[in-house]
């Protein structure tokens, strides 16, 4: 920690206004960088962490498929909401405390899970973790980029799904191992979350303050906001968001039971090692691409996301495991790829002032898609199967990658979107 004690300056990105804050400890950049880092990768714990109890929950309360796929999709619905009305928030606000609220309601999500005696407490779960996340995972990304050194889009943009592969990961793994060696099976890998949650909320409360942006005509607003001179590269990243995300509705969703089905276990922790290729692929990709443009990222991103839903179809109605897991493998190296350069593209032309807004605009039509996409594939999934709900899914996701490659071969050089740091 250091003690901040300078006068109101702005940051190295030019955009931000450091408050003074008499004497208290506040952590520093690198500090501050690994809290704003925690706080991105809490948004993909929260996502995953039902996933390995879901078919628990439906023996125990004879929940159907569209049920399960409510609870899931709840999610995304109460984070798209919470964009909508709120999305660039911590444009006006700060950061520090439009995290603190958002974190502090995933908190009591989770507490939510460890109580839970019945369906409903689930829904209130999800619902509360939507709201935290929504409030949480825009502001959380502007921290990982401006706490960053200076001009390095790239770098922020690794950090950053480093962040969601480790969140990801834990909630597999050490859900897993919890829920099937552990007492309280549906109950203490929560009670394991709402610990991390209740650390992170403390070290959230000592990041630097900032007040972003200034009063004027060009003033942040508080609902999800796109400057005209960034929209096509808005276009370009959204796109690439969109597919990237909706990848989670096949893996989370419905993954769990595809897993089921093709390994004929009914060990939590196997199928959560099996589940877990996904974000480990996803972060090991993500290292090899710091050498790749956005766009070849993009591209790339693309053809190997349109790779991965042949194999998941072919997967599932061949009921073939190996070919599953190259599917697996294939969609987290893909995730890594089109997250990176999507990121990476809007990171280097966001005005620091709108930063909150745009990222806010960008998770709105990721989440959204996903929560649409969750509640067809699971009414698809009750009334005609999983396998043609597989099906559709990976079919929309190919046309979504399709989307990505015209988006991106019409973008400007490459060169308009490195960055600018040494």
């Amino acid at each position: 920690m250091v003690k901040e004690t300078a006068a109101a300056g702005r940051d190295a990105e030019g955009g931000q206004r450091v408050l003074p804050l008499s004497g208290q400890l506040v952590f520093g950049r690198r500090a501050s960088l690994l809290v704003s880092a925690g706080a991105v990768g809490h948004a993909l714990w929260t996502s995953a962490a039902p996933v390995l109890t879901y078919r628990l929950y439906a023996q125990e309360w004879h929940l159907t498929n569209t049920v399960t796929a409510g609870v899931f999709a709840v999610y995304p619905i109460s984070v798209v909401l919470m964009l909508i009305g709120f999305g660039g928030i911590s444009d006006q606000v700060g950061r520090r405390a439009t995290m603190l609220v958002g974190i502090f309601a995933s908190l009591i999500g989770a507490l939510s899970f460890a109580l839970a005696v019945d369906v409903w407490w689930l829904f209130a779960g999800r619902i509360l973790m939507g709201i935290g996340v929504g409030l949480s995972v825009s502001p959380s990304t502007a921290a990982v980029l401006e706490f960053s050194s200076p001009g390095r889009a790239q770098s922020a943009a690794l950090t950053t799904i480093a962040a969601q592969a480790v969140g990801f990961v834990v909630a597999l793994l050490l859900g897993g191992a919890l829920t099937e060696y552990a007492p309280w099976p549906t109950h203490l890998c929560f009670w394991v979350l709402a610990a991390f949650l209740f650390i992170l909320l403390g070290a959230t409360w000592f990041l630097p303050r900032y007040l972003v942006g200034d009063a004027g005509s060009d003033r942040p607003s508080r609902t999800p906001f796109v400057p005209k001179g960034v929209r096509r590269a808005f276009a370009v990243s959204s796109t690439a968001m969109m597919a990237a995300y909706s990848f989670g509705v096949l893996v989370a969703s419905l993954g769990g039971q595809v897993e089921h089905d093709l390994i004929g276990s009914h060990n939590a922790l196997l199928n959560g090692a099996v589940l877990s290729l996904f974000p480990i692929v996803l972060a090991i990709v993500g290292v090899m691409a710091r050498s790749l443009s956005p766009r070849m990222a993009l591209t790339v991103g693309a053809l190997v996301s349109g790779l991965g839903m042949v194999l998941l179809i072919l997967a599932v109605s061949l009921r073939d495991l190996p070919i599953y897991l190259l599917a697996t493998a294939a969609a987290g190296g893909a995730y890594s790829l089109l997250f990176v350069g999507g990121l990476q593209v809007i990171s280097a032309v966001a005005p620091a002032n709108h930063r909150g807004g745009i990222f806010s605009a960008l998770y709105l039509l990721g989440y959204l898609s996903m929560g649409v996409l969750a509640l067809l594939l699971g009414a698809i999934a009750t009334t005609h199967g999983l396998i043609l709900a597989v099906d559709l899914g990976a079919a929309a996701l190919i046309l979504m990658n399709a989307a990505t490659l015209v988006l991106t071969a019409a973008m400007p050089s490459p060169a308009s979107y490195q960055e600018t740091g040494p």
